[in-house]
């Protein structure tokens, strides 16, 4: 007998959320102006140009892709109602009434930063390939981003979290197997989501992974994932096979590759049926995998390139997560602490 997950499959899309900038200040007599339908022809062409060239120079994902183009998308409708029709007439001050005016919409501090990187990197783009004499970004300050620590789940909720799709049909042997690569390995959701079968190695324990700007790593997945991976192949993935089924490694109910979305509601489901009270998010497992090996003593570097961080920095964040190893490492290898014993 068949057992569907809690939320249909099929589902629609949900609407995506509007962040087009309301101004501040009284508004004017009568009616609002409206945004422009259409951005102006110089604005909307070097933006796309310049997400071309990180789609086919730099390689970058459909995901990072969407999130340049929306962020600079906004800031040019912004600079289109000031009256600005290329680039080259935008103006410092221009640019910080607009991230003032994300401020006063209540955007968090990542976010503001996060448009501000993609505003940077646009500029130095049409500095160097002359469509900008200047670099319009070069007085805009930023906002102070503190980097939060990452939650985790203890070893015990995530044991219970793995072993909640509970049964030997299809579905359960799929979700347990995505489960358990997903903390064995540390994946971005959306590597995981995107996996084919050219990309495991069951034989040897490894899967090789395509991740940010197309750099591609081989991550170990230690031998209950595979385990669990080889039951699926065996027994469970030939359920979801559709007549134009493809290569991907998990399969949803419609024979395509399972969403990223699809993959958040599992992980709540299952969170919820293991009894874990708080917020399970799929980033979450990702911290988990890296707070649970550099507390077992694994090295830093090791973790950096499992993760497919490109800087050291990004991965230090987990030491604040687990301090306990800081005071290990320096009990074992400080001269004074062997001194003393």
């Amino acid at each position: 007998m068949k057992r569907g997950p809690a939320q249909s499959e099929n589902q629609s899309r949900a609407a995506q959320h509007d962040q087009t900038p309301r101004t501040g200040g009284a508004p004017p007599p009568g009616p609002p102006a409206a945004l422009p339908a259409e951005l102006p022809p110089a604005l909307a062409n070097d933006l796309d140009g310049f997400i071309g060239y990180l789609d086919l120079e730099r390689g970058l994902s459909r995901h990072t892709l969407s999130g340049y183009e929306s962020d600079l998308r906004q800031c040019a409708r912004f600079l289109a109602r000031k009256g600005v029709r290329a680039w080259t007439e935008a103006e410092p001050a221009q640019l910080t009434d607009w991230i003032y005016s994300l401020s006063e919409e209540a955007f968090a501090v990542s976010s503001l930063a996060r448009k501000l990187t993609a505003l940077r990197t646009f500029a130095r783009y049409l500095v160097r390939e002359r469509l900008c004499e200047r670099d319009f970004t070069e007085l805009l300050i930023g906002p102070k981003l503190v980097r939060k620590i990452p939650g985790t789940l203890t070893p015990g909720e995530v044991g219970r979290l793995l072993a909640a799709p509970a049964g030997g049909d299809a579905y359960a042997l799929r979700d347990r197997a995505m489960l358990e690569l997903f903390y064995a390995s540390g994946l971005r959701v959306s590597e995981l989501a995107g996996l084919t079968l050219q990309q495991v190695d069951l034989d040897h324990g490894f899967v090789r992974v395509l991740g940010k700007g197309s750099k591609e790593r081989v991550v170990p997945v230690g031998t209950k994932a595979c385990d669990a991976l080889a039951s699926y192949l065996a027994a469970g993935r030939r359920f979801f096979v559709k007549p134009r089924t493809g290569s991907q490694l998990f399969l949803s109910e419609r024979g395509t590759a399972i969403s990223r979305k699809m993959l958040w509601v599992l992980i709540k489901k299952y969170a919820k049926l293991a009894g874990i009270t708080k917020s399970v998010k799929p980033h979450l497992l990702r911290h988990s995998f890296a707070t649970h090996l550099l507390s077992g003593g694994a090295d830093l570097r090791a973790i950096q390139e499992m993760l497919g961080h490109a800087s050291i920095g990004t991965t230090q964040i987990y030491t604040a997560v687990a301090p306990d190893r800081r005071i290990t490492e320096h009990a074992r290898f400080h001269p004074r602490n062997k001194a003393a014993s």
